[in-house]
């Protein structure tokens, strides 16, 4: 029987790359990318892929009560809901943006999937929910709740409504949390793309404060492969943490890929620190991997030679459109 998948926020960089990797996966699905196409969200990432009657794309708002409505209307098995405002500097600068889409978007969507009984709601969430993290350890399903930012708080307040969803009335739902991305179609502001269209062009690289807060780097396409097994496998209510296993100070990874480009490290500019910014994220994956199998498989330093290569094939001509502030 076909799983029909309502996807929000598709045309971003995690939801593109989920699109091609569940229609790669399995046959029986089709997945309708429900996108507001705001500054991060490119159509034109799943361009090639518009003429497959198992994909669907719809441009609209999760905001809109009514809009959301049709579309269950017409059939949805299963729910997962990418579609957020990301950027924590842009947070700061605007914080309602932020609230109506990833609190009130996400409150559309549960009363929507609550009235037509679909099967699972997932809902796509990050580890900045948890806040920043001491030296040592690592962020388990079980750590407090105690984002830094508005963006983190905005996904905090998502993920606790998902949750009451399922306490209050049944509403079958799961929650992924997973470590910083990287790999193909993310858009530019975010600091691996922006880095090697800097250095591309031999333009300082930004780096916040002494560029020693550390993130935990996860392969888009390892992501992929948690959210849809956790939306296949997983038991209703269960949270999980997806992380890569691999810490890296933004420092050391500015250099890392200096390095694969042939560039100098002198193009290394320190600039003010983020307000807030977040010390250290690490991820424990134990609980989805003891339960459901899961572990990254894509090697950093092989990931982010691809990731390299992928941006130089990509974006050879277009340096100059990328913004000039973002650090992970």
């Amino acid at each position: 029987m076909t799983r029909r998948v309502l996807l929000t926020g598709g045309c971003g960089f995690i939801g593109s790359n989920f699109v091609r990797y569940v229609l790669a996966t399995d046959e029986d699905v089709q997945i309708t990318n429900l996108d507001l196409l705001t500054y991060a969200g490119n159509r034109a990432s799943l361009a090639d892929l518009e003429g497959d009657p198992r994909y669907r794309f719809v441009h609209g708002d999760i905001a809109d009560p009514a809009l959301v409505e049709s579309l269950f209307a017409e059939g949805v098995d299963d729910v997962i809901n990418m579609a957020a405002e990301s950027h924590v500097d842009r947070s700061i600068d605007n914080p309602g943006i932020f609230i109506r889409t990833n609190i009130t978007g996400t409150q559309v969507l549960l009363d929507a999937a609550q009235r037509h009984g679909v099967r699972r709601f997932l809902q796509v969430s990050t580890d900045e929910v948890y806040g920043s993290l001491g030296a040592t350890g690592a962020f388990t399903e079980k750590s407090q709740i105690q984002p830094s930012s508005p963006y983190s708080a905005s996904k905090a307040g998502a993920d606790h409504l998902v949750e009451a969803y399922h306490h209050t009335f049944g509403l079958p739902t799961n929650i992924t949390r997973c470590s910083n991305n990287y790999g193909p179609y993310q858009f530019p502001e975010k600091l691996i793309p922006l880095m090697i269209a800097k250095a591309r062009a031999n333009e300082p690289l930004p780096v916040y404060g002494d560029g020693l807060n550390v993130r935990d780097w996860l392969h888009v396409e390892d992501h992929c492969a948690a959210i849809w097994l956790v939306l296949t496998q997983a038991v209703p209510g269960a949270v999980y943490n997806v992380g890569g296993h691999n810490e890296i100070a933004n420092l050391d990874l500015v250099k890392q890929l200096l390095a694969i480009l042939g560039k100098p490290e002198s193009l290394i500019r320190f600039v003010t620190d983020r307000p807030g910014h977040d010390r250290r994220y690490a991820m424990s994956s134990k609980r989805i991997s003891d339960e459901l199998g899961w572990s990254p498989t894509i090697p950093v330093d092989a990931g982010l030679q691809e990731t390299v290569q992928w941006y130089f094939d990509r974006f050879a001509n277009e340096t100059n459109t990328f913004d000039n502030s973002a650090n992970a």
